[in-house]
């Protein structure tokens, strides 16, 4: 059974950092596309960042690029996203999510892409 497990999150005052990780329980993580993905109350779930299976590539959502770097170890089976100059405006649920790709490296934004998720970790973000 897949499970992904994130971690890392809590409260931050505005500016500060955080990074999360993806614990992945995938037999082939080398294989997955991972994404990680924020809801924040009342609005729908987007994609903050995206990273391609060999970690090559990467795409960010331009609200937190420059801020926001996403990365891997497949050989940790382990994804992370660190978090600098946080905002209140960043403040949300932060779920990972994963995409077998038998060849193509690449990225995706869209939730409709990923099979995978995590149960989510809350970031909070205070000014």
């Amino acid at each position: 059974q897949v499970q992904l497990v994130e971690s890392g999150g809590g409260l931050v005052q505005a500016g500060g950092s955080l990074r999360l990780s993806c614990a992945a329980s995938l037999r082939t993580f080398s294989r997955y596309t991972m994404g990680w993905f924020r809801q924040a109350p009342g609005k729908e779930r987007e994609c903050v960042a995206t990273i391609s299976k060999s970690g090559t590539y990467s795409e960010y959502a331009e609200a937190v690029l420059g801020r926001f770097t996403i990365s891997r170890d497949n050989a940790k089976n382990t994804m992370y996203l660190q978090m600098n100059s946080l905002k209140p405006e960043d403040t949300a649920v932060y779920y990972c999510a994963a995409r077998f790709r038998f060849s193509l490296d690449d990225t995706l934004v869209s939730v409709r892409d990923y099979d995978y998720w995590g149960q989510g970790t809350q970031v909070t973000v205070s000014s």
